[in-house]
Order: C-alpha cells, then sequence, then structure tokens
C-alpha cells in the first residue's frame, strides 16, 4: 500500500482516468496557489468531487473517497495570473483523512490504487453496445462527433473518454470512477444513456 500527500482539487462533474488527459483553466487564488505549489514540487494534484446535497460549510465540502492523481502536463500562465492546464492522469486514489494545513487549498493523506498490469480489453459485443448507444445518444443532443477517430481509439480510452466527458450528474460521474473494470464501467455508461435518451434533457442522471 502506498500512501502519499495530495494538494487536491474538488471540482463537480470533472474526472479524471489514469492515462486519461483533462484541460483546466485555474482562476480562484486558492487554486491559482495550489498550482503554483504543485508546479514547485512534484507537478501532482489530486482530482476529487465533493459530495454533493450534504450539508458543510461552502469552501469545504465534504469528499467522494475517490478521486484521480493527475501530473501538469502542459502549462500556461496568463498575464492577468490564471492558469492554463492539461493533467495527465496517474493512479486512482482513496482518501485516508484530511490533513490539518494553514494552506488555502485542501491537503489529503491519500493511498494509490494499483491499477491493472496489462490494458484492459471489451469484449466485442460490448464494444459494440458502447458504440451504437454512444451514436444514438450523440445524435439525440445534437453533438458533433467524429467517429472515424473514435473508431480507432483502444477500449480504455474510448471508455474512459466517455466517461469523462459525459453530462451525467455528480454521483453518476463518480459511479463511473469507481467502477472496477472497463467492462463494468462500459456498461453502466451504456444504461445511463439509455436512462438519459429518454428524457428531454432537462433532468439530470442521478445513480442512487
Amino acid at each position: 500500500m502506498t500512501i502519499t500527500r495530495l494538494s487536491i482539487f474538488p471540482l463537480p462533474g470533472a474526472l479524471l482516468f489514469p492515462g486519461m488527459h483533462l484541460p483546466l483553466h485555474i482562476f480562484e487564488p486558492r487554486y491559482r496557489a495550489m498550482i503554483s505549489d504543485a508546479m514547485a514540487r512534484d507537478r501532482r494534484i489530486g482530482m476529487v468531487q465533493p459530495r454533493p446535497n450534504v450539508p458543510a460549510r461552502p469552501d469545504r465540502p465534504p469528499l467522494f473517497e475517490i478521486g484521480c492523481v493527475g501530473k501538469i502536463s502542459e502549462f500556461e500562465a496568463s498575464e492577468d495570473g490564471r492558469y492554463n492546464l492539461i493533467l495527465e492522469g496517474l493512479s486512482l486514489f482513496r482518501i485516508v483523512r484530511e490533513l490539518d494545513v494553514t494552506t488555502a487549498f485542501r491537503q489529503v493523506e491519500a493511498e494509490l490504487i494499483p491499477g491493472p498490469s496489462e490494458p484492459e480489453i471489451l469484449s466485442l459485443s460490448r464494444r459494440s453496445a458502447l458504440e451504437s448507444e454512444s451514436r444514438a445518444f450523440a445524435d439525440a443532443q445534437g453533438y458533433a462527433v467524429d467517429w472515424d477517430a473514435v473508431t480507432r481509439l483502444d477500449d480504455e480510452a474510448l471508455v474512459n473518454g466517455i466517461a469523462q466527458i459525459a453530462p451525467f450528474d455528480v454521483a453518476a460521474k463518480q459511479g463511473l470512477l469507481e467502477a472496477g473494470r472497463i467492462e463494468d464501467r462500459a456498461e453502466l455508461i451504456i444504461q445511463l444513456m439509455q436512462f438519459f435518451g429518454r428524457h428531454d434533457g432537462e433532468d439530470s442522471v442521478t445513480l442512487q
């Protein structure tokens, strides 16, 4: 078990998976301080979602236990002090405890969750069902998608890429992050798309 200290960026709806990339625009002073600190250290931060509908201080919402460590792979500072960056997912983590710190940003002690030793592969039937459901969902929502590029993605990039950008609510997104295998994650994506596709777009998708 590997324990590490992480500065965390609690952001609802923003998932990161190992091997994937997430663009971020950082403008709040406390998170600009967090990025400056990360750049001076190991360029790592932890992405984690706050729990919705739980009473708490507005600046300190309770957190889900599972998140993903990201390394800043691209970094750009604007003249007004804001940052544009891209995070590369390294490893999922489980929060052990939150640390009592004097920094404006939150820090935790976290256990790194080892990933699979070999690339995960979907069954042919699951891959076909996921691509088919994704096309139907995108058409229903009016999304423009380069399907030729999609078909060239490997299974992990396809499943995790959809999970990152899908317009589901916080709890549903967390369910996707915590799904143990990409086969399970792909099946959950299909179920959520089928549910969401039966609505007019005004309802959120909620995972109990």
